[in-house]
């Protein structure tokens, strides 16, 4: 073989040789951007605004009561049980203060607790739309009270509640195992109350609406 027949051969070689090695590249990163998006786990940190939507009525002194928005980060974690389906345990806890407007005593400082609503639910993913990745969810949460300090009137208590949960959000995947998250809620619980050594009764739908976004990973 001529020394240029050689030459020729020797590029076709590396030519091949570095075409095969970028197609083995090319797929390796398609294969792991395709277990990122088929993980079973996504893990999410958000920022949500708890917002309060009450109703009530206080007895014997009437008025209605009025719990503060609360903006806190929050924490969940979501197992697929197909491309489709999966559950989300979501983790937060927030610190309210209450109020009671247009009782027969004028305006009365109930006091502040923190609040625990770890919330369960079930979820339906959709995956026929380019570049973000829409679901609904129902479910339930039990919202427990902790810390309660009345104020201004003396031993609040606020009694734990199982409520029902609606949800309805968007992941938006960005890199890799990386996306973007932006997620509304709505809580139905109650608040019932006692304070002032139980004198006062408060039977209370606090009922949030909670709007989060933030960032999610999913393996």
């Amino acid at each position: 073989m001529q020394p240029t027949q050689q030459g020729n051969s020797m590029k076709r070689l590396l030519i091949t040789s570095a075409l095969v090695t970028f197609l083995s590249m090319q797929s390796a990163v398609a294969a792991s951007a395709k277990e990122a998006a088929d993980g079973k786990w996504m893990v999410r940190l958000r920022a949500i605004d708890i917002a309060p939507d009450e109703s009530s009525t206080i007895s014997p002194i009437g008025g209605k009561a009025d719990f503060s928005n609360e903006v806190v980060p929050e924490l969940d974690f979501t197992y697929f049980f197909n491309k489709n389906i999966a559950a989300e345990l979501i983790l937060a806890t927030s610190k309210h203060t209450a109020k009671a407007h247009g009782t027969a005593v004028g305006t009365v400082d109930v006091g502040e607790a923190w609040v625990l609503p770890p919330t369960l639910t079930l979820q339906y993913h959709f995956t026929n739309f380019d570049g973000f990745k829409p679901y609904v969810g129902a479910g339930i949460n039990y919202t427990m009270y902790y810390n309660e300090d009345g104020g201004s009137q003396p031993k609040l208590e606020i009694e734990d509640a199982f409520g029902l949960a609606l949800q309805v959000g968007i992941d938006v995947p960005i890199e890799g195992n990386w996306g973007w998250n932006f997620d509304v809620k709505k809580i139905y619980l109650d608040a019932d109350s006692k304070w002032n050594n139980g004198a006062i009764v408060g039977n209370i739908a606090l009922d949030p609406w909670i709007i989060g976004t933030g960032v999610s990973y999913r393996f």
